[in-house]
């Protein structure tokens, strides 16, 4: 992640501190980390058909002229003379509302309240946290003549979605964490494992740590941390002396023979979610270990407080966004909502800022893959990230240590993105 300004719009100095570049944020939505060149399931209730004809005139409006976009559809956030659209998952199942979808919803809302409600008009369309949903959603921004989609989050609406907007020229920032849905044009926006493995393992070996060991959950997410920290332990060169993959039921007996290896390893990393760790906490005490026999790494998921209360896990280090941001946006939410906004609430605030400034740029080509990979990257409440060509994302990141129930920070998440590093 990275930050500086977008031509003609605004500069930040990247030597600014956290309060100026959230300043900076807030007045203008995402800011350019440095000038642009010129030049990168179920049934959807479709095949319902009436059961007796009506007259044209009666049942439709008159077209327009061939290939004109049709009326806009959908909850109209801002009044500006660029359309986007936002596919959220604002209802589920038999159309209850999704707190998620709110969530972000609303933070959309109050990006635009804050950021330039006359440069974009924000359409949101509701995937009703399906498939079906998101492609007719996604058919119906094409049809409109939105320039851009934000959303959705759930990976097979992205899927859906992307089927879409790609051979429209519609590019798309996603909310989905997993990164076979990315690719050029299909941006992901979101928290990725990647990017918390590569920091704290990297910070660790900063601190002279060289030898490794790994517990890994047997699930998706899981999955992806794994492959990640063997690549990355890999080019930095650092020794993996013993990994294991475990099940809830085999828990206790990969924990024991990682313990076995004693004073082999001196950094034990644990990609685990946060409402598993009480369980895997109780496991580690079991057979004594602890950040005072070998440092323990995890996931920026373990900023929870179901975590950073747990004895066994006291001095572990994770990589996780600078908590100051959320902090400062979620009060900001609260007091206009009168909720607390959730953890990925952020995504749809970034998202409609990122659209508002990218909106005011000179020219037409606002959204274009050229432009949205501008090594620079873009200022967001978490902090500095960048979209890579192959859509995944690159995000400066925090370090810190759980400590008596609280985080500690180790390492500030940088200003600026390495030009050729990863989440550094």
């Amino acid at each position: 992640m990275a930050q500086g300004s977008f031509a003609g719009l605004a500069r930040h100095s990247a030597s600014s501190g956290g309060k100026a570049l959230f300043v900076a944020l807030a007045a203008l939505g995402l800011a350019s980390c440095g000038s642009f060149s010129s030049g990168p399931g179920q049934s959807n209730g479709s095949d319902f058909v009436a059961s007796a004809p009506v007259t044209p005139v009666q049942s439709e409006p008159l077209a327009g002229p061939p290939g004109a976009p049709v009326a806009p559809t959908g909850d109209q956030i801002g009044t500006g003379p660029i359309h986007v659209a936002m596919i959220l998952p604002l209802t589920q199942g038999a159309g209850t509302p999704s707190l998620v979808g709110t969530s972000l919803r609303n933070a959309a809302d109050l990006a635009i309240s804050e950021t330039g409600g006359n440069d974009v008009t924000i359409f949101v369309k509701d995937d009703r946290s399906t498939p079906d949903g998101a492609r007719d959603a996604a058919q119906a921004a094409v049809a409109e003549g939105d320039e851009l989609i934000l959303g959705p989050l759930f990976s097979p609406n992205v899927r859906a979605v992307s089927q879409i907007a790609q051979p429209a020229g519609k590019s798309v920032v996603a909310f989905s964490t997993d990164t076979a849905t990315a690719g050029p044009g299909v941006y992901l926006l979101s928290f990725l494992i990647e990017n918390y493995v590569d920091r704290v393992v990297d910070y660790a070996a900063a601190q002279g740590k060289r030898s490794f060991a790994a517990l890994i959950p047997d699930n998706d997410y899981g999955h992806v941390a794994q492959a990640e920290f063997q690549q990355y332990t890999a080019r930095r060169g650092l020794r993996v002396m013993g990994m294991e993959t475990y099940k809830p039921q085999t828990l206790r007996t990969a924990v024991q023979k990682i313990a076995a290896l004693d004073n082999q390893i001196d950094t034990l990393f644990i990609p685990e979610q946060a409402d598993a760790m009480p369980a895997m906490a109780e496991a580690l005490a079991a057979a004594g270990l602890n950040s005072r026999r070998v440092q323990i790494l995890g996931t920026g998921l373990w900023n929870d407080t179901r975590v950073l209360s747990l004895p066994a896990l006291q001095g572990a280090w994770f990589a996780a966004p600078d908590n100051a941001g959320f902090s400062a946006f979620a009060a900001r939410y609260r007091a206009k909502f009168n909720s607390d906004p959730t953890r990925i609430a952020t995504l749809g605030y970034d998202a409609a800022a990122l659209a508002v400034a990218l909106a005011r740029r000179p020219g037409t080509d606002h959204f274009s893959q050229a432009v949205l990979t501008n090594r620079a990257g873009f200022n967001g409440v978490d902090g500095v990230f960048r979209f890579l060509p192959n859509g995944l994302n690159e995000r400066a990141l925090a370090v810190l240590q759980i400590n008596n129930g609280t985080t500690m920070p180790l390492s500030p998440a940088p200003r600026i993105l390495a030009a050729n590093s990863s989440a550094m």
